[in-house]
């Protein structure tokens, strides 16, 4: 069947966090036919633990469109042979999706991934390819199969990471590309017109999920790495090192030079600037938040911290 216009293909799409939901708005808004969402339940948010719904669900209940949210959808996924399907679009749902989800839809199911793959597959590549140093990422429009993001390849955009980019400024660039992308390739991959290509195996490099323990920033990286750390985990989730009993998490910093006077983590100026030993270098904090403290810059937060000259960052 040879598809003529965006509102005939039935799409379901699959997606939850920010990154994701303007993909959706643009799909609707570009006339195209989305049936359903499926995104994970919403999350309890604040000190009165006020459920949040996901911000792909803000866009469907925007535009009328029936939203699902299976707690576990390698669980609970019989009810979505009755949404019939032609198409699933995904970019970044958040969970694994079972064999019997990527065989029900006649046309299978496309994901939008964060990286040019093979390099980066898995559950962070946005971080990971700022904290790596990388100059170039982008996304790779590929088929889900039941190995993590090892599809045929359809269709790739590059984009640029600029010295200045943490994960939230990387992720709009991803997902503005992202959207661009599923707009010029979904009607040419549904009626046949993008082939697919194999992935090389040999290149493939994986991006870790972000974990708890792994906000705490390692000491024992080079000064510009640790930079990278930084910028990579900024502005959410944000990485910390320990003040005293308390965490300093730091959402901005850049290398100041590579002199080595001190131990590392040793603060050795704290007057109108925060810097502090690296390795191989010494790093300024521009940004951070002190646990229990608002967010603020650092010769704000100077303004009311005195005796920090010495002390140790851990």
């Amino acid at each position: 069947m040879i598809f003529e216009k965006k509102s005939e293909p039935r799409i379901v799409y699959m997606g939850t966090p920010e990154i994701s939901a303007p993909i959706l708005e643009a799909l609707v808004t570009n006339g195209f036919n989305v049936a359903a969402l499926i995104t994970n339940e919403d999350k309890a948010v604040g000190r009165k633990a006020i459920l949040e719904p996901t911000p792909t669900k803000k866009v469907a209940l925007k535009y009328g469109i029936p939203v699902y949210q299976p707690h576990r959808i390698r669980l609970d996924y019989q009810w979505l042979s009755d949404l019939k399907p032609d198409v699933i679009v995904c970019m970044a749902y958040g969970q694994l999706v079972p064999t019997e989800v990527l065989n029900m839809p006649k046309y299978g199911c496309i994901n939008l991934h964060g990286s040019l793959l093979p390099k980066l597959r898995g559950a962070a590549p946005i971080q990971r390819a700022i904290m790596e140093g990388d100059r170039l990422s982008g996304v790779t429009l590929m088929q889900m199969v039941d190995k993590m993001d090892a599809g045929l390849m359809y269709d790739k955009v590059e984009v640029t990471i600029d010295p200045q980019d943490n994960y939230t400024k990387l992720a709009q660039k991803i997902s503005d590309a992202g959207k661009a992308l599923i707009l010029k390739d979904l009607m040419p991959y549904l009626n046949g017109e993008l082939p697919g290509v194999p992935q090389d195996e040999s290149a493939v490099t994986i991006a870790h999920i972000i974990k708890p323990e792994n906000e705490k920033i390692p000491l024992d990286l080079s000064a510009q790495d640790l930079v990278n750390y930084v910028r990579g985990l900024s502005e959410t989730p944000g990485a910390y090192l320990m003040l005293g009993n308390l965490k300093l998490k730091i959402y901005g910093a850049h290398l100041v030079n590579s002199e080595v006077k001190s131990p590392i983590g040793q603060i050795v100026l704290a007057d109108k600037t925060l810097v502090f030993q690296a390795k191989d270098g010494q790093v300024q904090i521009d940004d951070l938040q002190l646990e229990g403290k608002k967010k603020m810059d650092a010769r704000s937060f100077l303004n009311g911290a005195h005796g920090l000259l010495g002390e140790t960052l851990s």
